[in-house]
């Protein structure tokens, strides 16, 4: 690829390997932290270990399949506007 191209810096597969390195290694970092943070949990479970990484994953799995099932409920057919 030229330095003249207008490509993505995300199109080049060597950057998107090293951001999705890079993503683990700070969530890892981030699970080692919560063995030496203290935390003040508010209530019993938010003080388990890497509670709000799980919390924050099984969020996210379950927002992407909301939208699946909400996709297919309003979804239009291709011509829907040229009618």
């Amino acid at each position: 690829m030229e330095h003249g191209d207008d490509a993505n810096w995300l199109d080049r597969p060597g950057n998107v390997r090293r951001l999705y390195l890079g993503l683990w290694v700070i969530g890892a970092l981030l699970v080692v932290a919560d063995l030496v943070v203290h935390r003040h949990a508010e209530v019993g479970f938010d003080g388990w270990f890497a509670f709000y990484g799980a919390y924050g994953f099984f969020a996210c799995v379950a927002l992407v399949l909301a939208a699946k099932r909400l996709r297919r409920a309003v979804m239009r057919p291709e011509d829907y506007y040229d009618r």
